[in-house]
């Protein structure tokens, strides 16, 4: 078997090869190491003397050796093992032993945790192998197993991690999701400047001054947390706009990596307050997801005014980006099996999800035709991916990095067929944390990369600060899929005080398949006879308009107008202060449409009507040119005017 056949020679001192790769040497994309001899007899480090026929024993003993550097010699038994005649030639083939100037010595597991302890933060498995009770004989088990089996073992490890095992870095991680995380802040900003005075202005559908005004009313002091916004300093226009601007600024210097950690909380803290104040308007899972993910790369950010002065990336931001990708992922699949929904138990529900879908894209009409079979096919597919696939997240190098390959080509096939603003984005940026700088290296021009893997050390901070959100995360997860109903009193107040500041969320969309469109068309008169429609940029009106690419713009009118139609206009106050703006003239509101029927002045009268849409079939699409049919369903809201 090729693991007996390999044989080699390891010892420091590592230096870096100057000349071109050599038949011998053992290079990869980013390192070459010359595997320079080390005098037998020189015992002013500890040595590790391990099995040099054992192909396994390779793998890892060149891993470790990446990790400990110039701390630890390495030697081969069937060339030093003679120095220690106490040590019989079986021992040494049975386990690595680590043997220290002084003659101490130690093998198998323990020999393994005391040599990671020679790694810089690899402290902790020596700890817990000393100090947790049961570890140890666990360990010792499992080293024996393995060293049993060690073909086995090697060949698990060339699958799982392949050829060799490198110390995981993250610079370049780091920097693609902090810059990831950048653009979809600004995304996000830019979205509302033409929208935020419609939606909350002074003269807008929901002004945020008159909400501030009753919740200060009917509170006290702790009015501040129950809705942490920077509006309680003032919910003018022009300082909502302000409020935008900034953050468009502030992402830009994220881009650019400049201040990284202070650009983070300051942007936390803006979009926080926009949220805040958007009531209905800003209620959408992105827009929370996003908090949640630019709270959890602060414990990766560097705390550097320049990117030039950034220290190396540590790993605890790292995994708890992961385990906020794994939430994400594997709650919006539970929520569809746990809701019960008839549609996702008997696999119907993409017969239904791209005809009903907010709003659809031009691709969503050709995905609609798509044979039975495939829809069912597509629909297990879904669960899949979002319930199968984040387990990968947690696997070794390579499943990991399959993982999060197949969540991306997932995402990227649902904006293909949906408009969801910047979601799938942002999940793609969360995607990133499964990778390392290896693998992204193999994206980048060979100007950028640096010829070695830099590794950092997360501080105390982050680390405890990571543990806390993930426990939080984990309480959540567990009281979402039922395995934990009822969380602990003290544990349960830290999670809702997270939840209020969006730190910690639940997430999963299309838990109830929509089966049907209704959609609300609103019209105006001046006769109460004579009705001409309002039509929006977006969302389906007159059957003849195209369906449109939008994404990562989010239109949120149109959006809640898709809610509006599930329900009564009596479960939605928005509605009635919308239709009340339309009959004032609002320019503000106006301009969320795409075309007022009543440019001179006015209406006299508003009313909407409940229409139930459908995609037209090939043939009809070819006949007519349309993507839409629609009936007639009922009267949505009665017909209205102002009182003189």
């Amino acid at each position: 078997p090729e693991a007996r056949q390999i044989s080699l020679r390891i010892a420091p001192p590592i230096t870096r090869l100057k000349s071109s790769r050599s038949k011998n040497s053992r290079c990869s994309k980013f390192e070459c190491y010359h595997l320079a001899k080390d005098p037998v007899h020189s015992m002013d480090r500890p040595k590790l003397i391990f099995d040099g026929r054992c192909g396994f024993c390779g793998i890892w003993v060149r891993y470790w050796q990446r990790l400990t550097g110039d701390r630890v010699t390495y030697s081969p038994s069937q060339e030093v093992g003679a120095q220690f005649p106490e040590i019989s030639a079986d021992e040494f083939r049975r386990s690595v032993w680590l043997i220290y100037p002084d003659r101490r010595r130690v093998n198998g597991a323990a020999a393994a945790f005391e040599l990671m302890a020679h790694a810089p933060g690899k402290t902790w498995p020596l700890w817990l192998y000393r100090n947790l009770p049961g570890f140890a004989v666990v360990s010792e088990a499992a080293y024996r197993i393995i060293a049993v089996h060690r073909n086995v073992f090697y060949w698990l490890t060339r699958i799982l991690w392949g050829k060799e095992v490198y110390p995981a870095a993250y610079r370049f991680t780091r920097s693609a999701i902090l810059k990831g995380i950048a653009i979809v802040f600004l995304i996000a900003f830019l979205s509302m400047i033409p929208q935020i005075s419609g939606l909350i202005g002074s003269d807008g559908i929901s002004p945020i001054g008159n909400y501030l005004n009753e919740i200060r009313s009917q509170t006290g002091i702790e009015r501040y947390w129950l809705l942490p916004t920077l509006t309680w300093i003032h919910s003018g226009d022009l300082f909502l706009h302000l409020l935008c601007w900034a953050g468009i600024g502030l992402s830009v210097s994220l881009l650019l990596g400049f201040a990284p950690l202070w650009t983070l909380i300051a942007l936390f803290v803006l979009y926080l307050s926009i949220v805040s104040a958007g009531q209905d308007f800003l209620s959408f899972q992105w827009d929370v997801l996003l908090l949640e993910t630019s709270f959890a790369s602060m414990m990766l950010a560097p705390r550097s005014l320049l990117p030039r002065n950034a220290r190396p990336a540590g790993s605890a931001g790292i995994w708890l980006m992961r385990f906020l990708i794994f939430r994400l992922m594997l709650e919006s699949g539970l929520v569809k099996r746990l809701s019960g929904d008839a549609s996702w138990r008997v696999l119907t529900a993409l017969n239904f999800h791209f005809e009903t879908q907010p709003l659809p894209t031009p691709l969503a009409w050709y995905a609609h035709q798509l044979p039975e079979w495939f829809q069912r096919f597509s629909t297990r597919g879904v669960f899949a991916v979002e319930l199968a696939v984040p387990l990968l997240f947690w696997f070794p190098r390579r499943m990991r990095i399959i993982g999060a390959w197949i969540t991306i080509v997932f995402q990227v096939l649902i904006a293909a067929t949906g408009n969801y603003t910047f979601f799938n984005l942002l999940t793609i940026v969360l995607c990133i944390s499964l990778f390392d700088d290896r693998h992204i290296g193999k994206f980048l021009p060979n100007r950028f990369r640096t010829p070695s893997l830099e590794r950092g050390r997360s501080g105390w901070i982050p680390v405890a600060f990571s543990a806390g959100l993930a426990g939080l995360g984990l309480l959540q997860l567990g009281r979402m899929s039922g395995v934990l109903p009822i969380v602990p009193p003290p544990f349960s107040y830290v999670l809702e005080k997270a939840q209020s500041l969006h730190i910690v969320n639940g997430y999963g969309l299309f838990a109830i398949m929509t089966t049907s469109r209704p959609e609300v068309v609103v019209e105006g008169s001046n006769d109460g006879v004579q009705w001409l429609s309002y039509e929006f940029k977006y969302k389906p009106g007159d059957v003849r308009q195209p369906l449109l690419w939008v994404a990562p713009y989010q239109p949120r009118l149109d959006w809640q107008m898709w809610f509006a139609a599930l329900s009564g206009y009596q479960n939605e106050p928005w509605f009635v202060r919308f239709m009340e703006q339309l009959l004032k003239g609002s320019p503000e509101v106006l301009a969320l449409l795409g075309h007022n029927p009543f440019p001179g002045k006015p209406p006299e009268f508003v009313r909407a009507t409940l229409y139930q849409y459908h995609f037209t079939s090939a043939a009809q699409r070819r006949e007519t040119g349309s993507v839409w049919t629609r009936t007639y369903s009922r009267p949505y809201f009665p017909q209205v005017r102002l009182q003189k």
